[in-house]
C-alpha cells in the first residue's frame, strides 16, 4: 500500500458502532437506574402531584376555593408563622449547639472519633417518639426537674415547664441537633488542618485563626446543616404535639387534622403546596446564596461574584475580624485558667461537647430506671423494682402484633430498599452516564420533600388502588423514604472499594457476573448489611406514614407508640422506650462494626 492511501485509511472516520453495541451501551445503566426511578415517579411524585391536584381541581373543573379560604382566615397565616419561628429558632439553636461537637470530632483520632461519634448516631437513630416522651417526663409537673427544684428548696411548687414554646423549642432541638452535626460533619472532615496551622506559624493567634480560616471553610457545611434542619422542623409535628399547647400549633398538624378527621383532600392539599412552596423557596435561597453543589461537598466558590459585592465581602471580613479579636480578648484573660489537652485540642471544648452529648442522650437513658418502677405513676425517683411493665408487654395482643409486624415490615423495606438502592449506588460511583448530579437530587428528594406531604399523597394513592392497612403497602412506603440512605451508604462505601480487585479477576478470565458474585459482593457484603440495617431502622421508626397507612386493626410500633402516649401516660410506654432504645442501640454498634470492617477489607 503506497504511503498516500495508507494516509487516507488513516484519515477515515471511525465507523459508528453497530446498533446491538449502541443498545448494550443504555441497556446497563438503564436496566440499573430504572428500578429507583419508577419506585419514586410511581410511590412519590404521582402520589404528591395527585395532592396537589386535589388543591386546584373538583368536581366542577378548576378552582382556588381552597387557597381562598386558606388565606381568608388568621388563624391559618398565624400557624404558618408559628411554623416558621419554631422552624427557625429551631435551626439556629442546633446549628450553634451541633457546630462545638462536629468540629471537635473531625479534629480527632479514628478510634476517638468512633467513640463520640457513637452517641451523635444513637441519638440520630433513636426514635423521635422515644426522646420526645423522655422531655414530657423530664419537663413534667412530677418530673425530674421539678422533683429535684423542689428537693434542693429552690422552688416552692412545681414549675408550669411543659406546653409551652420553650418546651418545643427544647425538644426540636433535642431531636435535630444530631442531624446537624452529621451534615456539618461531612464538610468539616475535608478541611485540610494544614490550613489553619499555617496561619498560626505566621503569628495568627487562635481565636483568628479559627475565625478568619477555619472558619469561612466550614460555612459550607453550616449552611448545609441548617438547610436540612430547617426542611425537616418545618414538616415535624411530633413534639409540638406532645410538648406545646394550642399556641404551638405547626402547619402539619392541620394536615392531618384535615385529613384524619374531615377527610377534606383538598384543603389539605392546599396546605401541602404551601408547606412545599416554603420548603421551595428556602432552597432557592439557599442555591442564591451559596450554592446546592455545596451539598455534595462542593465549593461555595463557584458561583463566583454573584455571592457578593465588595461591600458585602468588606462587611463580612470585619464582623469576622471582630470576632476573632474578641476570642483572642478572652482567651488572654483567662490565659493563666486555659488549658490545652494533649492533642492540642481546647479543655473547655471538650468539657462543653460532654456536656452537649449528655444532653442529647440522658433523656433516653431515663427511661431505664422508670420503666423498672414498681409504682403505676410516670413519678421520679422511682419507687421499688419491678418487671411488671414488660410483662404487660409481653402479654398485651396489641403491643406484640405491632412489633411483629414492625419487624417484617422493617425487614421487607431493607431487603427492597438495598436491592433497589444498590445498583442506583453503583451507576452513580462507576458509571460513566451523564446527568449524575441530577440523578442524585431526584434520589435524594424523599429527604428533601417535607414526609408529611409524601405520607399524604401516598396515603389518597393507597386508598385508590386498596392498599391502606396492608403491610405490603407500608413496605413501598417506607422503602420510598428508606432507599435515598441505602444509596448514600453504598456510595461511601463503593467509594473506598479498590477497582484493581476487579480488573485482577477479569484480567484471568471471570466474566462480569462471576467477578460480582465472586469478588465484589464478597467484599462488600459488610457495607451492603450496614446499608440494610439503615433502612430497617428508618422503617422501624417511621410514623408519619404508618400514622395513615397502617389500618385500625394491626398498627405498627411507632403508630401503636403513638396512640398509647396520646391517650395515657403509663410506665408501659417507659418499658417499650428502653426496649427500643436498647434495640437502636445494637443496631447502630453492629452497623458500626460493619463499616469499620468494610473500610478496613
Amino acid at each position: 500500500m503506497s504511503r498516500s492511501a495508507l494516509i487516507a485509511e488513516q484519515a477515515r472516520p471511525e465507523a459508528p458502532p453497530p446498533r446491538p453495541a449502541r443498545w448494550r451501551a443504555w441497556l446497563r445503566p438503564g436496566a440499573m437506574s430504572a428500578p429507583i426511578i419508577v419506585l419514586l415517579l410511581v410511590m412519590l411524585v404521582y402520589p404528591v402531584g395527585q395532592l396537589l391536584l386535589l388543591s386546584v381541581h373538583n368536581n366542577s373543573g378548576f378552582t382556588l376555593v381552597e387557597y381562598k379560604r386558606l388565606f381568608a382566615s388568621s388563624v391559618y397565616v398565624d400557624v404558618l408563622l408559628i411554623t416558621l419561628k419554631v422552624s427557625l429558632w429551631t435551626t439556629f439553636f442546633s446549628v450553634l449547639t451541633g457546630y462545638p461537637i462536629a468540629y471537635l470530632i473531625s479534629s480527632l483520632t479514628r478510634e476517638r472519633k468512633n467513640r463520640l461519634l457513637f452517641w451523635v448516631l444513637l441519638s440520630f437513630w433513636t426514635s423521635f417518639l422515644v426522646r420526645t416522651f423522655a422531655w414530657v417526663v423530664l419537663l413534667g409537673r412530677n418530673g425530674v426537674i421539678n422533683q429535684v427544684l423542689l428537693g434542693l428548696g429552690i422552688i416552692d411548687q412545681p414549675l408550669s415547664l411543659l406546653y409551652n414554646f420553650s418546651a418545643v423549642i427544647v425538644g426540636m432541638v433535642h431531636a435535630l441537633m444530631p442531624l446537624a452535626v452529621l451534615t456539618m460533619l461531612s464538610v468539616m472532615e475535608n478541611i485540610d488542618r494544614r490550613l489553619p496551622s499555617a496561619a498560626a506559624t505566621l503569628g495568627a493567634r487562635p481565636g483568628t485563626v479559627f475565625w478568619k480560616v477555619y472558619f469561612p471553610l466550614s460555612l459550607p457545611g453550616v449552611a448545609a446543616g441548617a438547610l436540612m434542619v430547617f426542611v425537616t422542623a418545618i414538616g415535624f409535628f411530633i413534639t409540638p404535639t406532645l410538648l406545646g399547647g394550642r399556641h404551638q400549633t405547626m402547619i402539619t398538624q392541620l394536615i392531618i387534622d384535615q385529613v384524619m378527621q374531615a377527610l377534606n383532600w383538598g384543603f389539605a392539599g392546599a396546605i401541602s403546596v404551601l408547606l412545599l412552596a416554603v420548603v421551595l423557596l428556602v432552597f432557592l435561597i439557599y442555591d442564591r446564596m451559596v450554592g446546592l453543589s455545596t451539598m455534595a461537598g462542593g465549593s461555595s466558590a463557584a458561583r463566583g461574584p454573584k455571592q457578593g459585592g465588595r461591600w458585602s465581602r468588606k462587611l463580612g471580613d470585619v464582623i469576622l475580624t471582630t470576632l476573632g479579636n474578641a476570642t483572642d480578648a478572652l482567651i488572654g484573660l483567662f490565659r493563666k485558667r486555659h488549658k490545652r489537652a494533649a492533642n492540642g485540642e481546647s479543655l473547655t471544648l471538650r468539657v462543653v461537647v460532654i456536656l452537649l452529648l449528655v444532653f442529647l442522650s440522658a433523656p433516653a437513658f431515663l427511661m431505664i430506671p422508670l420503666s423498672f418502677d414498681s409504682a403505676s405513676g410516670l413519678a421520679w425517683p422511682p419507687h421499688g423494682f419491678s418487671l411488671q411493665w414488660y410483662r404487660q408487654i409481653a402479654d398485651s395482643p396489641l403491643w406484640m402484633q405491632a412489633i411483629t409486624r414492625s419487624m417484617l415490615v422493617g425487614i421487607g423495606t431493607g431487603f427492597l430498599s438495598m436491592l433497589i438502592g444498590t445498583p442506583a449506588a453503583f451507576l452513580l460511583v462507576r458509571g460513566g452516564m451523564k446527568g449524575k448530579a441530577a440523578m442524585l437530587a431526584f434520589i435524594l428528594a424523599p429527604i428533601v420533600v417535607p414526609r408529611m406531604i409524601i405520607a399524604v399523597g401516598v396515603f389518597y394513592f393507597f386508598a385508590k388502588i386498596g392498599l391502606i392497612g396492608s403491610s405490603f403497602g407500608l413496605v413501598l412506603g417506607h422503602t420510598v423514604v428508606a432507599v435515598p440512605y441505602v444509596v448514600i451508604t453504598m456510595m461511601a462505601v463503593l467509594r473506598n472499594y479498590d477497582t484493581r480487585l476487579d480488573l485482577a479477576a477479569h484480567s484471568m478470565g471471570a466474566r462480569p457476573w462471576a467477578t460480582l458474585r465472586r469478588v465484589t459482593f464478597p467484599i462488600l457484603s459488610a457495607g451492603l448489611m450496614s446499608s440494610f440495617l439503615f433502612a430497617f431502622a428508618t422503617s422501624f421508626d417511621e410514623l408519619t406514614i404508618a400514622l395513615f397507612s397502617s389500618g385500625g386493626l394491626s398498627t405498627t410500633l411507632p403508630k401503636q407508640f403513638w396512640d398509647e402516649i396520646t391517650m395515657q401516660i403509663s410506665p408501659v410506654i417507659a418499658a417499650v422506650s428502653t426496649c427500643l432504645f436498647a434495640f437502636i442501640a445494637v443496631l447502630i454498634w453492629v452497623a458500626d462494626r460493619l463499616r469499620r470492617r468494610s473500610l478496613a477489607s
